[in-house]
């Protein structure tokens, strides 16, 4: 149920952010992809620590690149 609201969640924040801003993540797989394998993948609980880590790792000062859910 709470893995249903938060790739919803997801969904809706990918639809607002590719209509105000171009793609232009330095990982791949981008944060949001990132973000939902994480969740299909872990479960919430497990799912949001490696989102977060993800997440503050999106930086100038980082040099992006390949970086798979694991």
């Amino acid at each position: 149920m709470i893995q249903f609201a938060a790739l919803e969640l997801l969904g809706l924040f990918r639809a607002v952010r590719s209509a105000l801003f171009p793609a232009c993540c330095r990982f791949y797989p981008s944060c949001t992809d990132y973000a939902e394998e994480a969740l299909k993948l872990h479960g919430c609980v497990r799912a949001i620590p490696r989102v977060l880590r993800r997440l503050s790792r999106c930086q100038p000062f980082h040099p992006g690149g390949f970086d798979p859910v694991v």
